[in-house]
């Protein structure tokens, strides 16, 4: 993967490696005020009912809206893979699920949804046309993927099978951490993964969160990679804000 770690671009992603995120809203208008009031998003269309996110020009993320009111109103955290139906086949065969098959999306690269042993979903993305963010780790931007997990024994085992390179190899720089589904939601409440987007003061980007019409889960907590707020944006998606 090459980058240019002054801007945060990058010109490719190694396989497990967070790539990607997307978010399935109600109403994208309302979306986009929300996040364009936050980030300072900009957005140009990406199909039927959906749009790309754009900070300074570079893609961050794609909203788009739920065509099925029983779907849940979520951000989805897709990790890199050369071969999305190979990558399929390891997910079941070391436990977890695969939710949607890999389909091509366009001419943009094929996508899937899988579970992990724990029920959480995350995307793969094996890009082609799309290759990914174009720009992370800036303000505005996507910087982190926790997953808040029911059972964090069962998910190490698991990721660290099947993303040992980007998680443990040489050279590796994660953008992905576990943690107890209890260290911010309430027992009980299904593993799932929050997205992490940066900002210069989490205090500050938590209050507009909340004038913006969003709320405030989890206030400000200090964690070995930055200092997190959790929050749901106007809709009811969960993503965190981060501060390092």
């Amino acid at each position: 993967m090459a980058e240019n770690r002054a801007s945060g671009y990058t010109s490719g992603y190694a396989e497990g490696v967070p790539c990607w995120v997307d978010v399935q809203l109600p109403d994208v208008e309302a979306g986009k005020r929300f996040y364009g009031g936050l980030f300072g998003w900009t957005f140009e269309d990406a199909g039927p009912e959906a749009v790309w996110a754009r900070l300074d020009g570079a893609a961050v993320a794609r909203l788009a809206r739920k065509r099925d009111g029983r779907m849940p109103t979520v951000w989805t955290v897709y990790f890199a893979t050369p071969d999305a139906r190979d990558l399929a086949r390891r997910i079941v065969a070391i436990g977890g699920q695969i939710v949607n098959d890999p389909v091509p999306v366009r001419d943009l690269g094929t996508a899937a949804l899988a579970a992990d042993p724990t029920g959480a979903v995350f995307g793969l993305w094996q890009a082609a046309g799309h290759p990914g963010f174009g720009v992370r780790h800036a303000p505005g931007t996507f910087a982190w993927a926790q997953l808040y997990t029911s059972d964090p024994e069962a998910a190490n085992a698991f990721y660290g099978r099947l993303f040992t390179a980007a998680l443990f190899g040489a050279g590796a720089r994660p953008d992905f951490g576990r943690a107890p589904v209890t260290e911010v939601f309430a027992a009980g409440m299904p593993s799932q993964f929050v997205v992490h987007f940066r900002t210069g003061d989490v205090a500050a980007a938590a209050l507009a969160v909340q004038q913006l019409g969003g709320r405030v889960q989890t206030p400000p907590f200090e964690t070995s990679y930055g200092k997190v707020a959790v929050v749901t944006d106007n809709q009811g998606a969960f993503f965190a804000l981060l501060e390092r």
